[in-house]
C-alpha cells in the first residue's frame, strides 16, 4: 500500500501541459505539478475533485503534487505514475524472490524489474492503467496515448522469453472495480499486437486490480489475462 501524507482537497481548473495544471485551493487559483505525462483528458475536466500531496522541496517551482482524481463511476483514480512501479516492488518482495532489481537494462531498453529465484531469472515490465472502457464494465484500456516505448519493452520481453527469462508484463490498474486490462486498439493497435506476440513468446499478461482512496492506493488481487491473447 502507498498513503500520501500532507494531502489537501481541491477542485481541477485546467491543465497548463504535460507537467503542471492550475486547481482552486482555498478559493484562489494554484499551480502544481501533475504526477503523470498522459493525456488524462477524461478525468482532468474543470471542476472535477482532486487532491494535492503538499512537497517542502525548496528548489520546486510549485508546492503542490496532483495525485488523485474522484470521477463519478469509479470514485477516486490514482494518476501517480510512480505509483505501479512502488506497488510492483512491493508484490515482487512479498513473492520471496533472491533478488528483486529495478531499472534491468536488457536489450535496448531498460525493463521495470529483474528478479531471481531458485537459479531462474524473472523480468516484469510494469504498466499503469488510469483509462477505464466505457463499452465494458470492470475493464480498463491501455495506453492512452500512442506508446513506441511500451511496444519496445513488450518486444524486448518476447525477445528475453526466447532466452530462458520467465517474463511477465504487469498491468497495475490505478482505479476502483476495474480488474482487467485491453488494448486501446483506437489509439494504437500495434500495441495490441506487441502484446499478442510477446504472450505466445511465453509472457505472461497479469492485470493487478487495485483499492483507491483519495490518499492512499493498494493492490487488491490479480488476474492472468495471458490465455486471451494466446487465443487471438
Amino acid at each position: 500500500m502507498i498513503v500520501y501524507e500532507n494531502t489537501v482537497p481541491a477542485a481541477f481548473a485546467q491543465r497548463l501541459n504535460r507537467f503542471t495544471a492550475e486547481v482552486l485551493l482555498d478559493g484562489k487559483i494554484e499551480t502544481v505539478h501533475v504526477k503523470n505525462t498522459g493525456r488524462l483528458g477524461e478525468l482532468l475536466t474543470p471542476g472535477a475533485e482532486v487532491t494535492l500531496q503538499r512537497v517542502s522541496d525548496p528548489k520546486r517551482k510549485t508546492a503542490f503534487d496532483l495525485i488523485s482524481v474522484y470521477k463519478p463511476g469509479l470514485a477516486w483514480v490514482n494518476i501517480d505514475s510512480l505509483a505501479p512501479n512502488a506497488l510492483m516492488k512491493q508484490v515482487l518482495e512479498a513473492e520471496g524472490f533472491d533478488t528483486v532489481k529495478p531499472e534491468y537494462a536488457c536489450g535496448g531498453s531498460r525493463l521495470d524489474f529483474y528478479m531471481e529465484r531458485g537459479g531462474e531469472r524473472y523480468l516484469t515490465e510494469v504498466k499503469g492503467c488510469t483509462l477505464a472502457s466505457a463499452a465494458e464494465t470492470g475493464v480498463g484500456l491501455f495506453p492512452d496515448a500512442p506508446t513506441e516505448r511500451g511496444i519496445k519493452h513488450l518486444n524486448e520481453l518476447a525477445k528475453a522469453a526466447g532466452e530462458g527469462y520467465r517474463c511477465r508484463v504487469a498491468f497495475v490498474i490505478q482505479m476502483n472495480g476495474i480488474v482487467r486490462v485491453r488494448p486501446n486498439d483506437e489509439t494504437q493497435p500495434e500495441f495490441g499486437r506487441a502484446l499478442v506476440r510477446a504472450a505466445r513468446a511465453g509472457v505472461r499478461v497479469l492485470c493487478y486490480s487495485c483499492r483507491v482512496a483519495a490518499d492512499r492506493v493498494a493492490i487488491a488481487g490479480v488476474t492472468d489475462d495471458t490465455a486471451r491473447y494466446l487465443g487471438s
